[in-house]
């Protein structure tokens, strides 16, 4: 029986009823709290399915041995869209796009103004993906400011990814609390994870995957991802990422890995039907992340820091369509006409991938919209138009926050928005359950083993670091906000 109890005071965990906040705040500088460290992972792209399949198949990996003496949440759902950051964003914030702000690396703010403008114009595309990098064909490359949307209430000045996210995040509390901070991800504009300080990380590193072609193999973005697995194993040895000086071990670090989330992508890879089955190149996506995972596992022991370390495992998102019998492409040139020719107004922005999200320059053609793609159902393979009220349920009113568009389109399952002539044969970035159905394991001092079959976000991932850590999470913006509570754990 799965009960609710309160991932703090670790060594001796008290069982509950509900799942309430920590009654007093305490640092985790306190003599004898047993959780020193958290090492938290995002395996892109890892369904639920995925973990459970291989950590079955593979016992003595290093998934298989977190399985076994871990809590697994068979049933986490990280937020819609289901798109890097505002699923990373749930770990570190507690908060969904409703609080955070953030809703993709590429979408709209009717409060900013383009890049290198003065300012006289509002509405502005935000960018905060390899296109923002001052030359996204370098690895070392850093953010461009003249690439970045300009805040007309802050004298016109670009606007940084970090400014740009509404609530603080874990490392901001963490290191208010005089922790230490770690974090390595996949484009400069992870900038984003300071939080609003702008200093919330104190070891960033943020390699450029663009750079030489990374993703076009699995290869090659597994040697990509060693460059951060090495980043960690310098932190975890008393360095920083590069290797050298000398730091304390951080209090919390991490890092994510592509190479599965590329392997589901690629033409001639991905999964071989519908149970998951993984196709031989993603096979050996998964086989060379969980050695990765298992080098973190020696490294800690080494460190003599293993029983102190709380390690989490998710996916900022899944991919879909798992069922390669269910890929289609719907030409993004031709949705985009329809809506046009809905909305003679024009359309102020559009992000595509495994939906459709559109801002219109006049927000009243939303209706018109709307119905434009009901009519036009099985053309555009719509399984579900959110406009007006049903918009609620993952936005707020794009009518009074400018962020948030003003027609959501979820095609159904297999459906992919992009170029004719695209060869990926899987994508991100929708609400339906393969974008958005995770993996989620969590083990360390006092986590019992077992399964949670019960629904869980992973926005309950950010309170369950800081109270496990001996930290308030109400220190949290989006957790205060949205009510968001600890994990439950398997009751011992």
């Amino acid at each position: 029986m799965i009960r609710s109890i309160l991932l703090r005071g670790m060594a001796s965990l008290a069982v509950a009823t509900a799942l309430t906040a920590p009654a007093a705040a305490t640092t985790f500088k306190d003599a004898g709290h047993p959780v020193q460290h958290v090492l938290l992972v995002s395996i892109d792209g890892l369904h639920a399915e995925d973990l459970a399949l291989y950590a079955k198949a593979h016992p003595g990996s290093a998934l298989g041995k977190l399985v076994a003496k871990g809590t697994v949440y068979s049933q986490a759902m990280t937020p819609a869209p289901a798109d890097s950051f505002p699923g990373l964003l749930s770990f570190l914030t507690g908060g969904t796009p409703k609080s955070t702000g953030v809703l993709y690396d590429d979408s709209f703010d009717r409060a900013l103004s383009p890049p290198g403008s003065d300012c006289t114009q509002k509405g502005a595309e935000v960018v905060f993906d390899e296109a923002a990098s001052k030359n996204e064909k370098d690895v070392a490359t850093t953010i461009d400011e003249a690439k970045l949307p300009r805040d007309p209430a802050k004298a016109c000045a670009p606007l940084f990814p970090h400014q740009y996210l509404r609530v603080n995040t874990i490392f901001e509390v963490i290191k208010a609390a005089g922790g230490r901070t770690a974090w390595s991800d996949k484009h400069p504009a992870y900038d984003l994870v300071n939080g609003p300080s702008g200093k919330g990380v104190d070891d960033l590193f943020v390699p450029e995957i663009a750079a030489d072609d990374v993703t076009d193999s699995v290869a090659k973005t597994e040697a990509y991802d060693d460059t951060k697995v090495a980043a960690v194993l310098n932190e975890i040895a008393g360095h920083d990422h590069a290797g050298t000086g000398s730091a304390p071990v951080p209090t919390i670090l991490g890092l994510n890995f592509q190479a599965v989330s590329v392997a589901q992508k690629l033409k001639g890879v991905g999964y071989k039907d519908a149970a998951f089955t993984p196709s031989d190149g993603l096979a050996e996506a998964l086989a060379h992340t969980d050695a990765s995972l298992g080098k973190f596992a020696d490294a800690l022991a080494n460190a003599g820091i293993a029983d102190k370390t709380l390690v989490i495992v998710s996916a900022k998102h899944g991919q879909s369509p798992v069922d390669p019998s269910l890929r289609k492409i719907l030409d993004k040139k031709a949705l985009t006409k329809a809506i046009e020719a809905a909305a003679p107004g024009g359309i102020a922005h559009t992000t595509y991938d495994a939906a459709a999200y559109i801002w219109l320059k006049n927000q009243a053609e939303a209706p018109a919209v709307a119905k434009m793609l009901e009519d036009r159902k099985a053309e555009f393979s719509v399984a579900k138009v959110y406009q007006g009220a049903s918009l609620s349920e993952f936005f707020n009113d794009p009518n009074t926050d400018g962020r948030m568009p003003d027609v959501m389109m979820q095609p159904v399952e297999g459906v992919i928005i992009t170029k004719a002539n695209a060869s990926k044969i899987a994508e991100h970035g929708g609400s339906l359950t393969p974008d958005r159905h995770v993996a989620l394991v969590v083990a360390g001092p006092g986590i019992a083993a077992g399964t949670v079959e019960t629904a869980v976000a992973t926005t309950s991932v950010a309170p369950s670091i800081l109270a496990a850590l001996g930290l308030d999470p109400n220190a949290l913006q989006a957790v205060k906000a949205e009510g968001t509570k600890p994990l439950p754990v398997a009751a011992r």
